[in-house]
């Protein structure tokens, strides 16, 4: 089992719902930085293992968030929905195991799907895609990106200018699924 916290409440339920795995190995991302000030729930609320939850509701794109990026999520959708875009924001919360059923539905509600993480090419992301692909849904033409953090060391800082760096601030969201949303396709099929 993997999870990664969006805030501190998360967290808090997360090390809560760790305390009863007995049956196999699990692991929580430990958030850095300063909270966004959520309220903390009691020492009793848990999570439910490999499920996921829905924070807005939108109709073309969703975003899959896992981890702290999820308040810059939900500033992107702020600015997409300036440019008349309507994003689904979900608190994915588990990299294993994948609530499959809420990202499959997604991913046929939508446009266009994007998976945010806090981590390196091949993780949540990856398992995103997989799954999908297995699932033949990009045979239905779904499209998929994931914003992972780069290739490349980034200098110790605070925690916000590495991820302005790292391309995974609400800009830097907001732009990639623009690009993404209104790229006109560049493959044509040549006819004989």
């Amino acid at each position: 089992i993997v999870m990664a916290a969006s805030d501190e409440a998360e967290l808090v339920k997360m090390i809560n719902t760790s305390v009863d795995i007995n049956d196999r190995p699990s692991a929580i991302r430990y958030p850095r930085g300063t909270g966004i000030g959520a309220t903390l729930p009691s020492i009793d609320e848990k999570i439910e293992i490999g499920k996921g939850k829905i924070v807005q509701k939108g109709t073309q794109v969703c975003i899959l968030n896992l981890g702290t990026r999820l308040e810059e999520c939900k500033l992107a959708a702020e600015e997409l929905k300036t440019k008349g875009i309507s994003t689904t924001i979900v608190d994915a919360r588990f990299a294993k195991p994948l609530d499959e059923e809420l990202i499959l539905n997604c991913a046929k509600e939508h446009e266009l799907m994007f998976t945010i993480e806090e981590g390196s090419i091949g993780g949540f992301g990856s398992h995103v895609k997989n799954l999908l692909a297995e699932k033949g849904i990009f045979d239905k033409g779904l499209k998929f990106r994931s914003m992972t953090l780069p290739d490349r060391f980034i200098e110790q800082d605070n925690p916000k200018k590495m991820y302005s760096k790292a391309g995974l601030n609400s800009s830097q969201i907001s732009k990639k699924i623009l690009d993404t949303f209104f790229k006109k396709d560049s493959i044509r099929v040549v006819k004989n």
